[in-house]
């Protein structure tokens, strides 16, 4: 055990005098949503003393310089909200599953509320969204309660290729609770350590590529990246049409489960939610508990790197599965994939431009109204928003033109469709259930100087095809938390679950931080 991870255990003892029910204190260590219900319907806790005790925990763990630096402001309003819901269960009123549930969202998601929505950035420092994203209003309709943002990867990591995960210019250096050096990966590093570290039972994180299902496996936790069009993405400041979501990080698949259905909604202003071949289950959650892996028939991509000690671990998981019955066929998906980075990078480009200019052109109280000011703006204060690395991403965005360019139109139908294309066939011609690859390798050392310096990932399929994958613990190396990921055809998330769900019961890899 490092000298860390033994602060962490004295401030958590500490931490716990200040607790209105010290009592119960330990018992949210590792608490699940459904058994938060439990002890508040048998008044063992109130949503007032477990916010609270999240709030302590806050203080005493995330704050100050030996903090980890997950959260970058906290609402206000959090204990006035929790006593409400508790108000309403006095009166027997129970909104849903997560009724008097504390959690936070990242901050590029929009808060109609005290709280700011910068994406981390000073450029957008004094920004109040007039308005809940569409998301985070159904969260608080279910009855959750938020109780702050957190940290990010400044503009969601789509700065510069030279960026530090985790960092931005307005929360600063965001910390993996595995290792006072270790990086969080990103951007949604404040949801992932948020939740592992006990902060809160749950967070929102997006994703673009790799943003929720990164910070997930590093950090020790499970990170659903749902279809998308299976949320709404209006209020949550973009990155890209065709591949951004939101979606749930927690502790378990069940409380992923459980999060998403309170997410799900048609909105009239996302296209992407109201095509006709959507498909939504009515509880993601129901079948969980009769999951099995007997008989799933599961591809294992070849074709990405990983570090080796990532790789002997991943090996090692595809024996359980194995012997729970799954077949295993190892699968080719876009062996040219190496070849597409550049024009998938160039697409990002592209509708981040558009994107960004129309979230700031219809936003209130910003400094700057579009990518172009966004630009002037940090090479006018560098030494504060640029410290470690440039802005190249954005300025190679800036160079764009219209999504109406035949450049554009041709990459689209390249990386897009082709993605789509690929990962069907593959799906069909062997009959499979799911794909599993490593998330990523362990949390790499925070390098200011050099950037991040990770080695492998496996989103890049799901996110250029817009499908669902999970990233699930799969064990640890050297103490450092790595993760599976499953990933499969659009709209497929109840089979996802149940397979992510039935690996996670069988092999329960997560633990927390401070366990040996």
């Amino acid at each position: 055990m490092n000298q860390f991870s033994i602060f962490l255990i004295f401030i958590l003892l500490l931490s716990c005098n200040s607790v209105p029910v010290t009592e119960d204190y330990f018992s949210l260590e590792e608490v699940t949503i459904t058994e938060l219900q439990e002890k508040y319907q048998n008044k063992e806790l109130t949503s007032e003393e477990v916010v609270q005790a999240y709030l302590n925990r806050i203080e005493e763990l995330d704050s100050g310089e030996d903090g980890l630096n997950a959260i970058i402001e906290l609402n206000p309003d959090a204990i006035k909200i929790a006593r409400e819901m508790d108000a309403e269960r006095e009166q027997g009123k129970v909104r849903s599953a997560l009724h008097g549930v504390p959690f936070v969202v990242k901050d590029n998601i929009n808060t109609g509320d005290k709280m700011q929505t910068t994406a981390g950035s000073l450029a957008l420092e004094g920004h109040y969204a007039k308005n809940d994203a569409p998301i985070v209003a159904q969260l608080r309709d279910a009855g959750a309660v938020l109780i702050g943002k957190s940290n990010l990867s400044e503009w969601a990591n789509f700065r510069s290729t030279n960026s530090v995960s985790g960092w931005s210019s307005r929360g600063g250096q965001t910390i993996n609770p595995y290792g006072e050096t270790r990086n969080p990966c990103g951007s949604s590093s404040g949801s992932g350590v948020a939740v592992a570290a006990n902060l809160v039972p749950f967070a929102i994180g997006t994703e673009t590529n790799g943003s929720i299902v990164c910070p997930s496996a590093v950090n020790g936790i499970v990170g659903l990246k749902p279809t998308v069009g299976l949320l709404s993405r209006t209020g949550i400041i973009p990155i890209s049409f065709t591949q951004d979501t939101a979606g749930p990080m927690t502790r378990t698949v069940q409380d992923a489960a459980i999060v998403l259905n309170a997410m799900i909604k048609v909105d009239s202003t996302d296209s992407k939610t109201i095509v006709p071949h959507r498909v939504v289950q009515d509880d993601y959650n129901l079948h969980l508990a009769d999951s099995s892996l007997k008989d799933k028939r599961i591809g294992v991509l070849k074709g990405t790197d990983f570090s080796k000690k990532t790789t002997v671990i991943f090996e090692q998981e595809q024996s359980v599965l194995k012997e729970a019955g799954a077949e295993l066929i190892e699968v080719e998906i876009l062996p040219e994939m190496n070849s597409l980075y550049g024009d998938a990078f160039s697409l990002l480009q592209y509708e981040f431009k558009d994107g960004l200019n129309n979230y700031l052109e219809n936003a209130d109280d910003v400094n700057i109204q579009s990518l172009e000011e966004l630009i002037e703006f940090n090479k006018e204060n560098d030494s504060l928003v640029m410290p470690f690395f440039d802005q190249e991403i954005l300025e190679l965005s800036q160079e764009k033109e219209h999504l109406d360019s035949e450049e554009y139109l041709s990459i689209y139908e390249t990386i897009h469709t082709g993605a789509k294309t690929a990962i069907k066939e593959v799906l069909k011609e062997h009959q499979l259930d799911a794909i599993i690859a490593p998330t990523t390798s362990p949390a790499w050392c925070i390098d200011h100087v050099n950037g991040d310096h990770y080695i492998g990932g496996s989103s890049s399929l799901a996110a250029w095809s817009g499908f669902p994958i999970i990233s699930v613990p799969m064990g640890k190396v050297q103490g450092l938390p790595v993760g599976m990921s499953f990933f499969t055809d659009e709209w497929q998330e109840d089979t996802l679950l149940q397979i992510a769900c039935a690996y996670e019961q069988i092999t329960k890899h997560r633990n927390t931080f401070n366990d040996d």
